[in-house]
């Protein structure tokens, strides 16, 4: 399960942001993302899929799939646009920031860079990894590549087409995420999440967890970070000092991926329990869903914010729900969300 936050733009006035997941019933979705209301269903893979995102102004989509394809769709109508073929399962997909290319890497080892001004031509193929490819993705205004197999990191240079350096790592790297904003990497691999330079591949800072991780994303402004595991818990961290500050069970099965908004009030954890849950960053603040309210009492110093609807700091979205007869139709009513 992967998602791909991002901002909308017009003409998507409405919407602060939305958020494209992706699972093993072969029906990517996008939704809102600070309330999780159902946008719609992307139909046309004939096999999981392994990885999901949107470009910049949410405008296009892609997705990465076992059927041995990569596609390219309007994110507005949901149409399909491009059908990439592979010879092997794609796990990963990422558009450059201006949409014209896209990178893709999979099982058969080969980061493929597209140009989807011209579909129906042969990619730029770079070689090198020497087990399947877990993640790939643009880094440093899309002059590097970042990508991941069983247990090594890796850095390319696009002009020339050659790695620039690698990074070993102890057990199968499980997850990868590239923060523009100060040149951040962050790997997570056994219970370890590791920050490194997105720029040299040096460490900046690990750490260790109680269990192991399959997943963790920093928080935009650096203060924190989330990460979600094999023991179903999520754990949030002080980025500068690496102390737990909390951790909670919410789901019922290992989660396997978390990722914080752009701007940083929530973050969505996805889980082996076929649920997807929005948290709040602040507890008790006005967003989406959530509503503070101040109790109206005489004495102005003993009001306290309460959160109310739903009353708790997460939304659960039920994958069930999502497998309804609506879903089999791009684009139609939403589903309910949960308390």
């Amino acid at each position: 399960m992967f998602f791909s936050f991002k901002n909308l733009f017009p003409p998507f006035p409405v919407l602060p942001e939305c958020w494209f997941c992706s699972g093993e019933d072969g029906k990517p979705m996008l939704r809102q993302g600070d309330t999780g209301d159902w946008i719609g269903t992307f139909l046309g893979h004939k096999g999981a899929v392994w990885g999901a995102t949107l470009n910049t102004d949410a405008t296009k989509a892609a997705t990465a799939a076992a059927d041995f394809t990569a596609k390219v769709w309007d994110a507005v109508s949901g149409d399909e646009l491009i059908t990439l073929a592979h010879k092997h399962i794609v796990k990963s997909v990422d558009f450059t920031q201006d949409s014209n290319y896209l990178l893709t890497g999979g099982q058969d080892k080969l980061l493929r860079i597209y140009d989807l001004s011209k579909p129906e031509a042969e990619p730029d193929v770079v070689s090198g990894h020497t087990s399947g490819i877990k993640k790939a993705l643009w880094s440093s205004d899309d002059k590097q590549i970042l990508s991941a197999d069983d247990k090594t990191v890796r850095l390319w240079d696009r002009s020339t087409m050659t790695e620039v350096k690698s990074l070993n790592v102890a057990m199968s790297v499980s997850s990868m995420e590239y923060v523009p904003e100060g040149q951040i990497l962050v790997i997570t691999y056994g219970k370890t999440i590791a920050f490194h330079s997105a720029e040299t591949l040096e460490q900046i800072k690990s750490f260790e967890a109680p269990a192991t991780i399959n997943s963790a994303s920093l928080h935009p402004a650096k203060e924190c970070l989330v990460a979600g595991g094999e023991d179903f818990k999520l754990y949030k961290y002080d980025y500068n000092t690496g102390e737990e500050l909390e951790s909670y069970k919410g789901h019922f099965g290992p989660i396997h991926c978390v990722r914080f908004s752009p701007d940083g009030e929530l973050y969505a954890s996805g889980s082996e329990d076929g649920t997807l849950r929005l948290w709040q960053t602040t507890v008790g603040k006005t967003y989406g869903l959530w509503k503070c309210v101040v109790p109206e009492e005489e004495n102005a110093e003993a009001a306290k914010a309460r959160t109310t609807l739903p009353g708790t700091a997460e939304e659960e979205i039920v994958a069930e729900e999502i497998a309804s007869e609506n879903s089999d139709t791009v684009y139609s009513s939403t589903p309910e969300v949960k308390a």
